[in-house]
């Protein structure tokens, strides 16, 4: 009987059992069971079991984990606060902001008399001014306690002492500074102010201030943006007077002037807005003793006292004619402040003698 031959049906089973084995990746032992057969694809090698298998395609995304603290993005600065009610700062937020206008036109009697009495005290705005701002204050009796005649000045602006004396030579040595000037008021709005209310602008005690002189040229017609005073410890209370002046005239101000006063008053915040009660200057010769700084004057001639007036004159003697009983002549009654005597209207015309004819008798 003839043998098998090689490739009979036993020897392709075996050839079949190896090359799925070998198509799974793994070795098979000769007493394991055989695996179930896989797809083709299935030729990668299978993950770890470490490794999770990939989500399906469907599901949606898992949220990105919590950025540490060294990849959040910076945050915006917190807002400042808002300024404080009754603050320079809180008026400065209302003040209208705009270009500067022309200087054109501009005079210095559009803002009406220089240091005239608007408060009809009987003295004028700069000795009112003085009186408020200087110590040592030495008045002029007969100015019934108006005019300084000298004083000691703390100036603002430098810290430094100056002393006043008045006179030609000397009084410009301390000036009354305008904190808002003219010139600068002129261009922020005061061209369509009325010319009342231009004068009381020019003469409000809230707008002077008793300063040094150099230092008051220096500053000239400059805004907050342009000068500030030399002494830091005043610049609030400087800025914070001219905010509240120009909250008062309706004034406005530049971009670069209201960050000025910004800047300034942002150290102090809590800066107060200036009031004219806080800044009113005293009646003439408040809180001074007239009598006694007369003797603190400088010696001037005595003046002559005032002759004793002469009792009324008599009577005219009964028949019209007589003599003067206090003179004898015209030209003493003319000397002593008497005469002329008119007829029909002096009795004195009686004593004399009307050598004209004119009806008046010692004539001057």
């Amino acid at each position: 009987m003839p043998s098998p031959t090689r490739g009979g049906p036993r020897s392709l089973a075996a050839a079949a059992l190896l090359a799925l084995v070998a198509g799974c990746g793994t070795a098979a032992d000769a007493g394991s069971p055989v695996a179930a057969p896989v797809p083709s694809s299935a030729s990668s090698p299978a993950p770890t079991p470490s490794a999770p298998a990939p989500a399906p395609s469907s599901a949606p995304a898992s949220p990105p984990p919590a950025a540490s603290p060294s990849t959040t993005p910076a945050q915006a600065a917190p807002a400042p606060p808002a300024p404080l009610p009754g603050t320079a700062l809180a008026a400065l937020a209302t003040l209208p902001v705009k270009g500067r206008a022309p200087r054109t036109g501009y005079d210095r009697d559009l803002f009406g008399q220089a240091w005239a009495d608007v408060d009809r005290n009987g003295c004028d705005t700069r000795n009112d001014v003085l009186r408020r701002d200087l110590v040592d204050v030495v008045l002029d009796a007969r100015t019934g306690g108006c005019v300084v005649l000298s004083g000691l000045l703390a100036d603002p602006f430098t810290g430094a002492s100056v002393p006043f004396t008045r006179g030609v030579a000397t009084s410009a040595d301390v000036q009354v500074d305008h904190l808002v000037a003219l010139s600068d008021a002129w261009q922020k709005g005061a061209q369509q102010w009325s010319a009342d209310e231009r004068e009381a602008f020019a003469n409000d005690p809230l707008n002077l201030l008793a300063v040094d002189g150099p230092t008051n040229a220096a500053k000239g017609d400059g805004d907050a943006a342009t000068w500030l005073p030399p002494q830091r410890a005043v610049r609030c209370a400087y800025v914070a007077r001219q905010v509240a002046v120009k909250a008062t005239y309706g004034a406005w101000v530049t971009a670069a002037e209201r960050d000025a006063v910004a800047r300034v008053l942002e150290g102090c915040p809590d800066e107060l807005l200036p009031t004219a009660e806080g800044v009113a200057t005293p009646p003439r010769g408040a809180g001074l003793d007239i009598a006694a700084v007369a003797e603190r004057e400088p010696a001037v001639p005595a003046p002559e006292p005032e002759p004793e007036p002469e009792p009324a004159p008599a009577p005219a003697p009964a028949g019209g004619s007589g003599a003067d009983p206090r003179f004898g002549s015209c030209r003493e009654a003319l000397a002593a402040g008497y005469g002329e005597y008119v007829r029909g209207v002096d009795p004195e015309y009686d004593w004399y003698r009307d050598g004209d004819g004119d009806g008046v008798v010692c004539e001057g």
